[in-house]
C-alpha cells in the first residue's frame, strides 16, 4: 500500500475568526470545509494526501496558498466565480456571523474538469474519501454515484461521508464504507427516533442500498459500526468537550488513516473513535497530534452486540 489518500472536496471554504486572547483581539485565517479537514487529520496521521477541489477569484488565491502550506498535494480545477468563506466573531465566547459568502454552483466544464483530475488523482491512492460541499447545491448528486462506481470498478476503496442526496446517490455506487452521524439519519428519515433499535435499522438500510460497511457517531454515546453484518457498539473514552465541531470529520480521517496504510477495517474504526474523542478537547478542526490520537487506541473497544 502507498499510505496515499485521495480527499475529494469539491468546495473549500476560508474561515476567518476573531478570538479575544487577554486584553487583546486575535485574527485566525485558514482553509476549511469538510474535505479539508479530514485531509488535515489524515496527513497528521501518516498518509499523505491528495485533495481535488475547485478554486476561484481572491477567496480562492489566497485558499490555495493555506491548504498547501499545510503540506495537502492539492489539484485545483480553477475557475472565474469566487470561493466561499466567512467571518466569525467569537470574542464573546459564542459564534457569531459576521459575514458569509457562498459559492455558484459548477458549471457543465468546470464539473467535467474537476471529475477527470479526481479520477486521475484517485489511480495514485488505495483509498478515496468522498466528502460534501457546505452547500449541496455546488455539484449534482449523481457526481458521487458515478465516482462510487468508477473508484470501486478500479480497485479502490471508497469511503463516504455525506447526508442528503448525496448519501442516497453514493449508495447507488456501492461505496466500501459509508460514514454518518445520527442527525444525519434521522434528518434523511432513515432512523425515525434516537433509538439504538433504529439506528441499527437504519445501519443494516444503508448496507442493503449498497454500503459494504457503515459507521455511525452518536455523539457523546460513541459510535456504532457494521462490519462483515456484524453490529458492533464503539466504546471510546470520555473528555470535556471544548468544541464538538469536527468530531465526526476526525472519525473518518482516522479511519480512512489506517486503511490507506493496509489496516483491518475494525483496527481503523479504532483508530478514527480515537481521533473523534480527542478532536473534542481541542478547539481546531481536524486538528490533534498523532501521537495523542495513537496513545488512545488501545482504549477503544469495539463490543459485539446481539442479532
Amino acid at each position: 500500500m502507498s499510505g496515499k489518500v485521495l480527499v475529494f472536496a469539491p468546495a473549500p471554504q476560508l474561515t476567518v475568526t476573531v478570538e479575544r486572547s487577554g486584553d487583546s483581539d486575535e485574527i485566525h485565517v485558514h482553509p476549511g470545509g469538510q474535505g479539508l479537514w479530514q485531509a488535515r487529520m489524515i496527513t497528521e496521521l501518516g498518509p499523505s494526501v491528495i485533495m481535488t477541489a475547485v478554486l476561484g477569484g481572491e477567496i480562492g488565491q489566497v485558499l490555495r496558498a493555506l491548504i498547501e502550506a499545510e503540506g495537502i498535494e492539492l489539484r485545483a480545477v480553477t475557475r472565474e466565480a469566487t470561493s466561499g468563506g466567512y467571518v466569525h466573531d467569537r470574542r464573546d465566547g459564542s459564534r457569531d456571523e459576521v459575514a458569509e459568502v457562498g459559492g455558484e454552483p459548477l458549471n457543465r466544464h468546470e464539473l467535467d474538469d474537476l471529475y477527470s483530475v479526481t479520477i486521475a488523482a484517485a489511480m495514485e491512492a488505495p483509498v478515496a474519501v468522498l466528502s460534501g460541499p457546505a452547500d449541496p447545491s455546488m455539484l449534482p448528486a449523481d457526481t458521487y454515484r458515478r465516482l462510487a462506481t468508477d473508484l470501486g470498478t478500479n480497485g479502490i476503496k471508497v469511503v463516504a461521508d455525506l447526508s442528503g442526496d448525496n448519501l442516497a446517490a453514493v449508495l447507488e455506487g456501492k461505496p466500501y464504507l459509508v460514514k454518518v452521524s445520527h442527525e444525519e439519519l434521522l434528518a434523511d428519515g432513515r432512523a425515525k427516533e434516537e433509538t439504538r433499535e433504529e439506528l441499527l435499522k437504519a445501519m443494516h438500510g444503508l448496507h442493503a442500498d449498497g454500503a459494504e460497511a457503515a459507521l455511525v457517531s452518536w455523539a457523546d454515546k460513541g459510535a456504532l459500526a457494521l462490519i462483515d453484518g456484524e453490529v458492533y457498539e464503539v466504546r471510546s473514552p470520555k473528555f470535556e468537550v471544548a468544541d464538538s465541531r469536527g468530531a465526526g470529520d476526525s472519525m473518518t480521517a482516522g479511519t480512512v488513516a489506517v486503511l490507506a496504510q493496509g489496516g483491518d477495517l475494525a483496527t481503523a474504526i479504532r483508530t478514527g473513535a480515537a481521533a473523534g474523542a480527542l478532536n473534542v478537547t481541542r478547539h481546531g478542526l481536524g486538528s490533534g497530534r498523532a501521537e495523542a490520537v495513537l496513545s488512545l487506541v488501545d482504549r477503544v473497544r469495539l463490543v459485539r452486540l446481539e442479532r
